[in-house]
């Protein structure tokens, strides 16, 4: 029998441990295939809801919300580096200088979902590629609309978006449920909407966690 299960995966695109949990989650799902199937959902979660629109130089923004000097903050970002590539994130430390505000990104996402989990979960993946890697401004309205695109999703619908206010209610209500359940740190990963795995885990700790709840053993090794 195979298990399915629904997954909440509440991050924000600006979000370097989000990029490293949602690989990591998506080679566990890999790993416990087909065993164990899942339904991946993206909710929004706003790390600096209040970043003006030219943003913040990023070590100035790090020191001062969390109280650390600037080389704790390159010594932290090494750390992450390190931590992507041993689970297959890349991040260019060397081009991403900025932090920016990600509402309009969360926006999209939101609409992404109604168009399909497939298609939510490629735009997801190119937003985070996007700043962590090729480190665009994911405020941008041509970095998101490109975006837009290399997911397969409709450009000229998602212009429209941008240029309203469309799903901005929704998504504020997401941000607020969320933030009012207790979720205050991400990425925040809820499972079949009762079990909450906090981080960018490692894969064998998202691996067990999905066998665990899906009920589903390991797979027996016989020896010959």
């Amino acid at each position: 029998m195979t298990a399915h299960l629904k997954i909440d995966f509440v991050s924000d695109v600006s979000c370097p441990w989000c990029a490293i949990g949602l690989t990591s989650l998506e080679s566990a799902l890999a790993r416990v295939a087909p065993d164990v199937t899942a339904e991946l959902h993206f909710q929004p979660f706003e790390l600096n809801p209040q970043m003006a629109p030219e943003g913040e130089d990023t070590i100035e923004h790090l020191t001062r919300k969390y109280g650390i000097s600037a080389e704790q903050a390159r010594t932290n970002a090494e750390a992450i580096r390190q931590r992507g590539a041993a689970v297959g994130f890349t991040f260019g430390l060397d081009k991403r200088k900025r932090i920016w505000n990600t509402f309009d990104a969360h926006r999209l996402l939101h609409w992404a979902a109604l168009e399909g989990e497939a298609l939510q979960k490629a735009l997801k993946k190119r937003l985070l590629q996007a700043y962590f890697t090729d480190g665009d401004n994911p405020s941008d309205y041509d970095v998101l609309l490109r975006a837009v695109a290399d997911a397969g999703l409709d450009t000229a619908r998602a212009r429209a978006i941008l240029e309203s206010d469309e799903y901005a209610e929704e998504t504020r209500q997401r941000e607020r449920m969320y933030t009012e359940a207790g979720i205050h740190s991400v990425p925040a990963v809820i499972i079949n909407d009762q079990h909450l795995i906090s981080g960018g885990q490692p894969v064998e700790v998202f691996e067990r966690a999905l066998r665990q709840i899906a009920g589903a053993a390991a797979p027996q090794t016989q020896s010959a």
